[in-house]
């Protein structure tokens, strides 16, 4: 590809919170041209007249929605799609796309029994997707064609246990709590708006479908899988995950061990930053230091042999749109952090 190549990308689903964030995004991408974008509610309407964050770029103008199935031959399809809805176009989309960059969960899971249980809605593909991770997954080679992300508040979760497991520094049991804002369930939840503000409850105690995602990752990415138990919780705000994963240490190790292991393992990710400085609770990950950017922070706070890992993220930037970006710019060797935000908005 000549180094003023742009390549074309489609973006299906583009009507929804990760596809239009993923719009916002590529519309700052200097080798991207927005080449489709499918809404099968909004088919023929101009963009701008349903999504108003974009409504002011001139990039946006003359931009319509088609149907699904209309779609053009193009180098890259992001999907952002309900989970379930992708498998059906797969056998015509895979003639029409180079690469096919999934969003959703369809084919996240490897455990065919798993992956029946937590998305039985998906149907099946006969080529295998990549679980794709941009801190940990080996390095893109041409002939991956299709690329599963991992689920939000799996990813925030890896972010925090990763470098622990990896170094075998931790006994094998740990307990998470992953609290989300409303963003995570999509623009078509059914939760009431009253119903949420000013609130704070449990979203799923058990049986969340991340939980075998992320002990599958931890496995791949390190060799081991701790003893997970996972919950997850309603949060009174737009967009943010915050993640505490609560263990013990194995004997002897030290709080620097702890802090070497989290130091090496970002040194050289970009979006990733473990924050060692720790005297006050605003020193902590935080949404308003993440909310708006591309950035995970992680932080470790050690007491004898019990630890508390904590990660901050965007939902639909770190954990989807902004993921999905930093994946395309790794995958056609464009400089990872192109058309993507370092700072939050704040306030």
């Amino acid at each position: 590809m000549a180094d003023n190549d742009r390549i074309r990308v489609a973006v299906l689903g583009a009507s929804g919170y990760t596809g239009a964030e993923l719009i916002r995004l590529l519309l700052g991408h200097p080798r991207v041209e927005l080449a489709y974008l499918s809404s099968e509610r909004y088919s023929g309407r101009p963009i701008t007249s349903v999504l108003p964050g974009i409504r002011n770029h001139p990039g946006a103008a003359g931009l319509r929605f088609s149907p699904l199935e209309a779609c053009d031959e193009v180098d890259v399809a992001f999907a952002c799609l309900p989970t379930g809805a992708l498998p059906p176009h797969m056998p015509k989309l895979s003639e029409r796309a180079e690469r096919v960059i999934n969003l959703a969960g369809d084919f996240r899971l490897t455990d065919q029994d798993q992956a029946a249980q937590h998305y039985p809605e998906s149907g099946e593909w006969t080529e295998q997707f990549h679980y794709y991770v941009p801190e940990f997954s080996p390095a893109p080679g041409a002939d991956i064609r299709f690329v599963n992300l991992p689920g939000c508040m799996a990813v925030s979760t890896l972010y925090a246990l990763q470098p622990l497991v990896a170094a075998d520094l931790a006994e094998g049991g740990v307990v998470v709590e992953a609290k989300t804002g409303a963003s995570g369930s999509g623009n078509k939840s059914s939760e009431h708006p009253a119903e949420r503000i000013g609130n704070f409850r449990v979203h799923k105690p058990y049986g969340h479908r991340h939980a075998p995602e992320i002990e599958q990752a931890l496995r791949t990415f390190s060799g081991r899988a701790p003893d997970l138990r996972f919950s997850t919780f309603s949060l009174d705000v737009s967009r943010g995950i915050l993640v505490s994963a609560y263990g013990r240490l194995r004997e002897g190790t030290t709080p620097l061990d702890v802090k070497r292991a989290y130091g090496t393992a970002y040194a050289k990710s970009p979006f990733v930053k473990a924050r060692s400085q720790l005297k006050t609770p605003a020193d902590f990950p935080m949404l308003k230091s993440v909310v708006g950017s591309n950035m995970a922070e992680v932080a470790v706070a050690v007491r004898g042999d019990q630890y508390v890992a904590v990660t901050a993220i965007d939902n639909l930037i770190k954990g989807a749109s902004g993921q999905a970006v930093q994946a395309l710019n790794l995958l056609y060797g464009f400089e990872e952090s192109t058309a993507l935000p370092f700072t939050a908005v704040n306030p």
